[in-house]
This record gives structure tokens, C-alpha cells and sequence, in this order.
């Protein structure tokens, strides 16, 4: 049987941001240096897929550093930051401690910090829980952030000092939906001190705007990545706010419902910052199998960043 005509728009740029890049080299990097075990304190990125290959290669993944036995293995802190006392505690038990949280990250962390010793009271635009969001307020005293996630938050705010406030928000955010926290958050208080450059990073800003291109273009959409990755369900959101009909967040190709979509002559794809390119191939190899594809790159933005490994592992690399 003749198979069915699909167009693919394939969003560029999409997958691994160069933050993500240079926490996954760290972690191969010193298996390479050290040999196995590494330990890395939560998962270094959000991709099931990546955590698991790592893993296979001698990774030991934990949730907090009383997992780590007393010795020289290093210990990897993932891409998302991790709050001050993390590296202290590392410290204290005389633990080799690499820090891989992504720079631009480390950029909030420094605005934070610069904010607070100005005497300003720091309001934290994010997500509860988020690993990025507990390291960010892990830079500052209990009491010194205020998390604000969503619009109706702004409204029961309420500060002795508002003359005295300032904003950093994290990187993975719907840039949309923070543009109209922050431009609520300056109605009410005019005096709030931003960042001199926004805090949503690059690769977000760039992957959400290649979706709102090919999303109103296309029957369906895939986003390519885990559900517990922020910008991959920012992906998500945004695709759909552009009005395309049906979008799936999906990790491999064994998770397409095909009663979804069977019967698509159009098709989005795209992937978090945190996914890798094989699944993306992977998941157009499937497609391939049932119709008869033909694949569009849409791009949007040229992408040269480039962060160099963590400081311990750039000496040894040199040696």
C-alpha cells in the first residue's frame, strides 16, 4: 500500500542548550578522568534518557549528598544550581565537589546576591520545587526571596519597604507568561529593579520562538522531552496557546498514539533544551515507517554559544 503524505516543520533551534552540553561532558568528562563511580547530586539534566545512559556509564545518581560515601570521588552538582549550602556541606566532608550548574543560572544567582547586599527584598519569578528556583532562594537568608508564579500572586503581595525590591526570575519560563508577570510586578511597584539583561536564557527564548512560528502551521505537534523538564512543557504551553490543535509531550517514539496521530497530513516537531537529537530521530524514523515524509526546517535564530567544562576538570584536561 502507498503510504500517506506527511510534512514535517522541523523546529530550529531545538535540543540541547550549550548549559546542558557542558553538564553532560562534565559528568563523562570525569568518569574518563576519575573512573566510576561519579556521583551527581540529582538528576544532572531533566531527560530520562540522558540520566539512564549516564548511568550506564557509572553514574551514581542521588538525591542528597548523605548518599555519598566518605571518599575522593567527585561529586557532580546538576545544571540547575544548587543552593549555598550544598557546596558547603561538600566542603565540610572534605568531599571533591564540581559544579555544573548551567553560567546563566550563576548569572541569577549573582543578581540575587548583588540585590540583597544593596538591601533590596528579592522577588523570584518561577515554579515551587523546581530545582533551579530552591537553588536560586539557597543563595539568600530564609526570608530574603518572595517566589511569585503566577499573576494572581502579585495581588496579595505586600512589603514595608516598597521602594526596596527587586526581580530575578528563572531561566526556563513561558516567555510570554513572564513578560506579563514582570510588566504587573512594575505596575505595582514602580521602583522594582529588573536585571540589566532578562534572566530567561537564550536557548529558552530561541525554542519557544521557533514553536510559535510552526505551531499555527501544522495539525500536530511534538515536543520532544521529559515531563519533568520546565522548558519542555513550556514548549508544550506555548504550542498550544498558538492555537495548533493537538500537542504531546513524548520522551521516545514508543510513547506516540498513533490513534492520534494516524491520520495528520502536517506534523510539528521540536525538542527541550534538555533532549537529545537521537530521540528526535528517532521519533521522525517512526513517522517514516507509516508515511511518506517530507521534512521542512523552520529556523528562527542561529545558536553559537559555548561554555567551557567546570574549572576542576579544564586543569586536568590541560594536564
Amino acid at each position: 500500500m502507498t503510504k500517506p503524505p506527511l510534512l514535517i516543520l522541523l523546529c530550529a533551534p531545538r535540543g540541547f542548550c550549550a548549559g546542558v552540553v557542558r553538564a553532560i561532558d562534565a559528568v563523562e568528562r570525569a568518569l574518563v578522568l576519575y573512573g566510576a563511580p561519579v556521583y551527581v547530586r540529582h538528576e544532572i539534566v531533566h531527560n530520562k534518557y540522558v540520566v539512564e545512559g549516564l548511568r550506564r556509564k557509572g553514574a551514581v545518581f542521588v538525591k542528597e549528598l548523605d548518599e555519598v560515601p566518605d571518599g575522593d570521588a567527585p561529586v557532580i552538582f546538576s545544571a540547575h544550581g544548587v543552593p549555598k549550602s550544598v557546596p558547603e556541606a561538600a566542603l565540610a566532608r572534605r568531599l571533591f565537589g564540581i559544579d555544573a550548574t548551567c553560567p546563566l543560572v550563576t548569572k541569577v544567582h549573582r543578581e540575587a546576591l548583588l540585590h540583597h547586599k544593596r538591601g533590596r527584598h528579592i522577588l523570584l519569578i518561577g515554579h515551587a520545587g523546581h530545582p533551579e528556583v530552591v537553588g536560586t532562594q539557597g543563595q539568600l537568608p530564609q526570608g530574603a526571596t518572595t517566589l511569585v508564579e503566577t499573576l494572581e500572586d502579585i495581588a496579595t503581595l505586600s512589603f514595608a519597604d516598597e521602594s526596596a525590591l527587586a526581580f530575578v526570575t528563572q531561566t526556563t519560563l513561558s516567555v510570554d507568561d513572564t513578560s506579563d508577570i514582570v510588566r504587573a510586578l512594575q505596575a505595582r511597584f514602580p521602583a522594582i529593579v529588573g536585571p540589566h539583561k532578562e534572566d530567561i536564557c537564550y536557548a529558552t527564548t530561541n525554542r519557544q520562538g521557533a514553536v510559535k512560528r510552526v505551531a499555527p502551521l501544522v495539525e500536530a505537534m511534538i515536543v520532544v522531552g521529559s515531563a519533568n523538564s520546565s522548558n519542555s512543557q513550556r514548549l508544550r504551553e506555548v504550542a498550544e496557546r498558538e492555537g495548533c490543535p493537538v500537542v504531546r509531550l513524548l520522551l521516545r517514539a514508543d510513547d506516540i498514539d498513533w490513534s492520534v496521530f494516524g491520520g495528520i497530513a502536517t506534523l510539528g516537531i521540536t525538542a527541550g533544551a534538555s533532549a537529545p537529537e537521537v530521540l528526535v530521530e528517532e521519533i521522525m524514523d517512526a513517522f517514516a515507517a507509516r508515511f511518506e515524509v517530507t521534512v521542512e526546517t523552520v529556523s528562527t535564530a542561529d545558536e553559537s554559544v559555548f561554555f567551557p567544562l567546570p574549572r576542576e576538570l579544564r586543569e586536568q584536561a590541560a594536564e
